[in-house]
């Protein structure tokens, strides 16, 4: 078939050349091992992978002028696969046949993934070239996993040509053909550790010299930077190589994700060496967020860099340059509060919201970061007086308090207030102490007007950090009396529609019963209600708020001896609460759910024994439950292994479960669920 491919492809009949391709490719596939294995007729085996490399590396370009030679890229892994599943002895021999085709591949890959000209691409449908990019991202993915075979060797040969590419004099280089080179390291960088490559300080020498003529160039040229991240953080001296290179493309909207997720990274990795560079980057972003060159979610990435960045340097640059980047916004925060709601304003406010939430989130000034190895060397600043994130946040508060004077009622901007406090709880854990009672008052008023899963999750970080703190238990345990008394009363008005809420609310009860059981002494919490909530909860058809629900159990059942209220509820209503686990197991929950139905028994057994003899012998003499397709023989056998002494490992508790669900739901021994 050969001689008849090369014709079809010259005289462009695609259809056969795709044909003949699919049998050589199939053929390749699914008999490379046994091929591999014949090695007196390694000559035609090798025959048919120069056919299959001709069909990779067919003429024109994809998708446009041929869609062959994507059909080919699964054959090189499965061929890879087989010569290296070989003894060693066995495997030098077929290295040293194929690691040479294995080379010519690389260059044919990479001369598939150049672009086309300027001017061809122009007339490509947005169709066309979303197939290409897929195309090269499967390119990519088999570079990478080309790289286990050819190993360094890879690299140094892509930097030997890129480097004749740059410095030749004779005839000038086409943007496509660097970009290619440039492309297939960056796919190489981004998943293996190129940390001990030695061409990697010759290739960042090599990136200022590439004249950036293009954006798809230019975008390669980021990523390729932000793939050196790591890299660069071992290196230090070479970051201001590819710095300025960094901040002149955050200029520029066609390069906003490659330019923004670039400095995202370098800041992230390379933090304890930026403070030389910092004000400079503080600047070139400012600059770039007034003038609303990105999108929104670039901007957020940028103010994360921006946290990153901050979280290394002196208290007092922090406060200063914290100060810089905020005012401007503070000052339009304060404008949108004094005017009347519009759509327009709700938007302005949610993106300014979001923004201070995004720096925040990466803005950490406890140092206490392992990731780090060089931390002892560099020495990093002790800081002094007030944490600086906090004096802002103060700041930012009050003028919050402001805008919720006007926007209370709208669940979004509420949800954007939430978020800010949440990702600032987290990174400032103790400094946050002086404004809990604040937060606590907040979050009450916004959460009686409108009841949001953000604000129960906010309250839950709050009770895991601050509850057990004599100082701040009061307003913590008000706030936590409020929300559940406010979610109560949603429960009478009708739960299904708050799914979210229902399941948030699960998880701020069973943190408060993990880190402050004494939030259920309070005479004023209705812990029977609370108790039925979470039965009802376990029946919802959304398996996060069932998997909540049980979370919520499992806290509650050991604290039967030490919390009185508790104790008497179980006592009065644990037969309900172990209706609802049958019917779960009995067929009417996700089997993916079974284990977290399974600790609820454990943990019945456990603390509740003499009762739960009795309630499991009244529930399994109900007619047909917990599903008619048990025997009582069956339901017997499993009554008595829960009651049995192998209650006690819960590793076996949940296998009883596993095997009962099975029997319930007609799948005992099926095909089915032999891996279940």
């Amino acid at each position: 078939l050969q001689e008849q491919l090369r014709q079809a492809v010259q005289g462009g009949d695609m259809e056969t050349s795709h044909g003949i391709c699919r049998i050589a490719v199939a053929l390749g596939e699914n008999h490379s091992r046994a091929l591999l294995d014949q090695v007196q007729h390694w000559e035609s085996f090798l025959a048919l992978v120069n056919m299959i490399m001709f069909c990779t590396g067919i003429p024109g370009h994809y998708p446009v002028n041929e869609t062959t030679s994507s059909l080919t890229l699964t054959f090189w892994y499965t061929l890879q696969d087989d010569i290296l599943s070989f003894e060693p002895d066995k495997q030098a021999v077929y290295q040293q046949v194929y690691r040479p085709v294995y080379f010519q591949l690389v260059d044919v890959l990479l001369h598939k993934a150049q672009f086309p000209s300027d001017e061809e691409y122009g007339f490509w449908s947005s169709d066309e070239k979303e197939q290409f990019r897929i195309y090269r991202v499967d390119i990519s993915d088999t570079l990478m996993y080309v790289y286990e075979m050819l190993g360094a060797e890879l690299l140094s040969s892509l930097y030997d040509k890129l480097g004749r590419l740059l410095t030749s004099t004779d005839q000038p280089s086409s943007w496509q053909h660097t970009e290619a080179l440039l492309y297939g390291f960056q796919s190489i960088a981004e998943t293996i550790d190129v940390n001990y490559s030695d061409v990697v300080p010759g290739l960042i020498g090599l990136i200022p010299r590439i004249s950036i003529s293009n954006v798809q160039l230019a975008d390669t040229v980021m990523f390729t930077i932000g793939a050196l991240s790591e890299w660069l953080a071992d290196h230090p001296v070479m970051i201001n190589n590819v710095l300025p290179l960094v901040l002149q493309a955050l200029g520029n909207p066609e390069l906003s994700i490659s330019s923004v997720s670039t400095l995202k990274k370098i800041c992230r990795e390379c933090k304890y060496d930026l403070p030389p560079y910092a004000a400079n980057i503080v600047a070139v972003s400012q600059d770039v967020l007034m003038k609303q060159i990105h999108k929104t979610s670039q901007c957020m990435w940028l103010m994360q860099a921006l946290g990153f960045l901050l979280s290394a340097l002196q208290v007092e640059e922090i406060l200063k340059n914290l100060h810089s980047l905020i005012t401007p916004y503070i000052q339009q925060l304060e404008k949108l509060a004094d005017e009347t709601p519009n759509p327009s304003n709700k938007l302005a406010i949610i993106h300014i919201l979001g923004l201070l939430s995004n720096l925040f989130t990466t803005l950490d000034i406890s140092h206490h970061d392992d990731d780090h190895e060089n931390t002892e060397v560099k020495k990093l600043p002790v800081p002094q007086g007030p944490n600086p994130v906090v004096v802002v946040l103060q700041q930012v508060f009050q003028l919050i308090q402001k805008v919720l004077s006007k926007w209370l009622n709208d669940a979004q901007v509420v949800e954007s207030v939430c978020a800010i406090f949440e990702k600032s709880v987290k990174t400032l854990l103790d400094d946050f102490a002086p404004m809990v009672p604040q937060l606590c008052e907040m979050l009450g008023q916004m959460y009686s007007t409108i009841p949001q899963a953000s604000a129960l999750d906010l309250t839950r970080q709050l009770v895991h950090i601050f509850a057990h703190e004599p100082a701040h238990f009061p307003p913590i345990k008000a706030l936590f009396l409020l929300v559940t008394s406010v979610t109560l009363t949603l429960f009478q008005q009708g739960p299904r529609d708050h799914p979210d809420i229902v399941d948030s609310f699960m998880q701020l009860l069973a943190q408060a019963l993990k880190r402050k059981p004494d939030l259920f002494f309070c005479s004023s919490l209705d812990v029977q209600a609370v108790f039925q909530c979470g039965i009802l909860s376990l029946k919802f058809p959304e398996a996060l708020t069932v998997k909540a629900s049980c979370g919520f159990f499992t806290e509650l059942l050991p604290r039967c001896g030490e919390v009185p209220p508790v104790g008497q509820v179980v006592h009065e209503n644990g037969k309900q609460l172990l209706q609802a686990v049958l019917e779960g197991i009995g067929g009417q929950a996700s089997r993916s759910l079974m284990d977290h139905f399974a600790e609820i028994l454990f943990a019945l057994s456990k603390h509740c024994f003499s009762y739960l003899s009795v309630w499991m012998k009244a529930a399994m003499q109900q007619e047909g439950f917990p599903s008619a397709r048990l025997s009582p023989e069956q339901k017997d056998t499993f009554s008595q292994q829960i009651l049995s002494r192998e209650r006690v490992n819960k590793r076996r508790v949940k296998e009883m479960v596993k095997e009962f669900t099975l029997l319930c739901r007609g799948l005992h021994g099926t095909e089915y669920t032999a891996d279940y």
